[in-house]
C-alpha cells in the first residue's frame, strides 16, 4: 500500500530502497519489532546497514528509536500517516479520541462557534477542578462567555443565563457533580462531560460525553502516576483547535 512519507522523511532526501524499507516498516508497524533489523533487511532484500543508514538519515539514532518514533504517527487500522495539526506536533489524537464519538465533537464545536450568548458553566471537584480551570481559561480566551462554579448556590441561581454545563469527573460518579448535572437535565440544559472510558452515571446522562482513558481507574483519589489528566487538557487543546477550523471555515463561506 502507498503511504504519504512526507511527515516522516521530511524533505530529507532518501533512496528508492530507503522508501521501500520505511513503506514496509510503516504497513508493518505491529510486527517490525518482532522481527527486528534482520527481519526488515531480509523481507526487503537489503542489508541491516542499508536500514541503519537511513534510521540515522532521518535523524533518530538507531533501528529502535526510528521504529518508536514512527509507530505514534501511524494509524493501524489503516496503515496511514496520521494527520496532525502543526499546533499539536507530538499529540495522538487517533488515541486521545479513542473512546469519544467524532458526532460530540462535531456538535460541541459547532454549539461553541454558533452560541447563544449565555453562559457555559463548568463544575468540577479535587484534581478535577485544575483541568475545569484550564478549560475555563481556554474558553474565556477565544471570546466564549465561560464560568467556573464553585457554590450550589451561584448553579441554582444562575440556571436561566446558562447555555451549557461542562462537568469534568475522573470516576463518573462524584456526587457533587451527579448533583448538578441531575439538576441542569431537569431545567432541560445541555449537559457535555469528561470522564474515564468506562461506562458511568455522568457520561450516560450527558449529552455531549467526551471519554478518556484512564490507567488506574480505582484510583479515585489520583494517587498514582496516569496520563488521565494530561490527555484530557490535550484534548481540550484539541477542541479549542476544531473550534479555531470550524470557525474559519465559516469565514470562509461569507
Amino acid at each position: 500500500m502507498k503511504v504519504d512519507l512526507s511527515k516522516i522523511v521530511n524533505n530529507k532526501k532518501i533512496t528508492a530502497l530507503e522508501e521501500q524499507v520505511l513503506e514496509y516498516i510503516i504497513n508493518n508497524i505491529d510486527s517490525v519489532m518482532d522481527i527486528g533489523v534482520r527481519g526488515v533487511a531480509a523481507e526487503n532484500y537489503t542489508s541491516t546497514s542499508t536500514i541503519m543508514r537511513l534510521s540515522k538519515k532521518l535523524g533518530f539514532t538507531g533501528f529502535i528509536d526510528m521504529i518508536y518514533n514512527i509507530a505514534p504517527l501511524v494509524d493501524s487500522s489503516n496503515t496511514g500517516v496520521t494527520e496532525k495539526s502543526e499546533a499539536l506536533i507530538g499529540t495522538d489524537i487517533n488515541f486521545l479520541s479513542k473512546y469519544i464519538e467524532e458526532n460530540h465533537i462535531t456538535r460541541f464545536v459547532e454549539l461553541l462557534s454558533k452560541g447563544t450568548g449565555k453562559y457555559i458553566f463548568i463544575y468540577a471537584r479535587g484534581s478535577s477542578k485544575i483541568a475545569g480551570e484550564y478549560f475555563n481559561k481556554k474558553l474565556l480566551g477565544i471570546g466564549i462567555k465561560s464560568i467556573l462554579i464553585d457554590s450550589i448556590g451561584s448553579f441554582e441561581s444562575n440556571l436561566e443565563d446558562m447555555e451549557m454545563l461542562i462537568v469534568i469527573s475522573k470516576s463518573g460518579e462524584t456526587k457533587e457533580v451527579l448533583d448538578k448535572v441531575q439538576v441542569a437535565k431537569k431545567r432541560n440544559k445541555l449537559v457535555v462531560s469528561f470522564t474515564k472510558e468506562v461506562e458511568n452515571s455522568i457520561s450516560v446522562l450527558s449529552d455531549i460525553s467526551f471519554k478518556i482513558f484512564d490507567m488506574h481507574k480505582l484510583d479515585d483519589g489520583n494517587l498514582l502516576p496516569n496520563s488521565f489528566f494530561a490527555n484530557m487538557i490535550m484534548f481540550m487543546e484539541y477542541l479549542i483547535y476544531r473550534y479555531y477550523e470550524e470557525t474559519k471555515k465559516e469565514d470562509r463561506s461569507k
